[in-house]
């Protein structure tokens, strides 16, 4: 599905995800409390992996960026959105490497797999994230360690829903963009 990434459907495409990420993120959004940080249960994770396959890397990166991190600059989490935005680069070059290994043959299963390999790379990004966070805080090394493991519930949950949700969005919207691409 993807095309030329400097081509105007490819930046139109890439700022309307970004905004559905945005949008995805502000719309439901459940705190979960924890030891470090503010997390919360949300959608972004799965709409920036949707996006990576759909989009390429750079294109779905960036609209994974520009939603997450705009959404942590423009509320509250500013200090730390570099590290959310870190988090994207990361999980689409996993997701890139992956899908790259699978000759970008987009079947189910492949799509289910690249799903859990986001989700599990989600959650080590932000055991990282948290341990960074905790140490900006002047927590101790070791505390941060142990506080950044039992503030990882929202991850988990926003991991298994990235692997659930991520190949069934994927496939649905394949389905409306083959539709409209055929007019």
């Amino acid at each position: 599905m993807r095309t030329n990434q400097n081509s105007l459907r490819a930046i139109v495409l890439t700022g309307l995800f970004a905004a559905i990420i945005y949008i995805g993120i502000w719309v439901l959004r459940i705190p979960i409390p924890a030891m470090v940080g503010r997390p919360f249960i949300h959608f972004g994770n799965t709409l920036t992996a949707v996006a990576i396959l759909t989009l390429g890397l750079r294109n779905g990166m960036l609209a994974g960026i520009i939603g997450l991190g705009g959404f942590d600059i423009l509320n509250g989490y500013a200090a730390t959105s570099w590290l959310t935005m870190l988090e994207v680069v990361i999980v689409a070059l996993v997701i890139s490497g992956l899908f790259k290994a699978f000759n970008y043959q987009d079947s189910r299963r492949n799509i289910i797999i690249l799903a859990i390999g986001a989700g599990v790379t989600k959650i080590f990004t932000s055991y990282c994230t948290s341990i960074v966070e905790a140490l900006m805080a002047g927590t101790v090394f070791k505390v941060a360690l142990v506080a950044s493991f039992f503030s990882l519930p929202a991850t988990v949950i926003n991991s298994i829903s990235t692997a659930i949700c991520t190949p069934l969005l994927y496939f649905f919207l394949k389905r409306i963009l083959q539709a409209v691409t055929k007019r």
